[in-house]
């Protein structure tokens, strides 16, 4: 959708995140931006490495992230992809994925592209305790494991068993449509040092899922 109207991906990213954060300069703001500012030629980015984003989204991102970082009082925090579920359950890419597959939909997952996915409920426990300590400027939040998007979707399997048969493998050569950067993880070093928990990996998250029948990462037990 950026791509083919980076006018409006602008308006939206850009300039509605630019206002907010002028409405809020007396108060605390949190930017969730995205590693999308990456180029992805690297992996395990710190706060400190150069942005070099290849798509009109990452670049809008990294415009926004500019923006609000002009109030030292303010928060950027970069994610990457987020699991786990939500009300509608339309929300994260381990719901797209199931969806996809209770429609028979068969899903191509690259095995030469990395992410370090995190739960939603991290996520949300990760920024309330920034915001408690007053955490202020650019911080990366991701997960533990660095995972090709094929990993990912067979790490889902035994949890989500209707996605069996439904995954293949291929390789990002065979990609069209906007430029997606191979390696968005994250190092997430100068975040975990501030935080009361250390941040689990996808395949973590998943075991406990398998475990305790349920997220151990949910919403309500975020806010408990």
């Amino acid at each position: 959708d950026c791509e083919r109207d980076p006018d409006l991906a602008r308006r939206i990213n850009v300039e509605v995140t630019a206002h907010l954060a002028r409405c809020s300069e007396r108060i605390p703001f949190v930017f969730l931006s995205s590693g999308e500012v990456f180029d992805g030629q690297v992996g395990w980015y710190r706060e400190t490495d150069h942005a070099n984003p290849i798509n009109v989204y990452g670049q809008t991102k990294l415009e926004a992230e500019q923006r609000v970082l002009q109030n030292p009082g303010h928060t950027v925090v970069r994610i990457v992809l987020t699991a786990g579920t939500s009300l509608n359950g339309d929300r994260s890419f381990v719901e797209d994925m199931t969806r996809a597959a209770k429609r028979g939909q068969v899903m191509t997952l690259y095995g030469d592209e990395f992410r370090c996915p995190l739960p939603a409920g991290v996520i949300a426990r990760a920024v309330w305790e920034l915001v408690n300590r007053e955490g202020t400027g650019l911080y990366h939040l991701g997960g533990r494991d660095r995972l090709s998007r094929w990993e990912i979707g067979r790490t889902l399997i035994p949890w989500y068993p209707e996605l069996l048969g439904h995954l293949r493998e291929g390789l990002s050569s065979g990609h069209t449509g906007a430029p997606r950067p191979p390696d968005l993880s994250l190092n997430c070093d100068k975040l975990q040092a501030l935080l009361s928990f250390p941040i689990p990996g996808f395949r973590e998250w998943v075991q406990a899922l398998m475990q305790r029948e349920g997220d151990l990462w949910d919403y309500e037990s975020t806010l408990a």
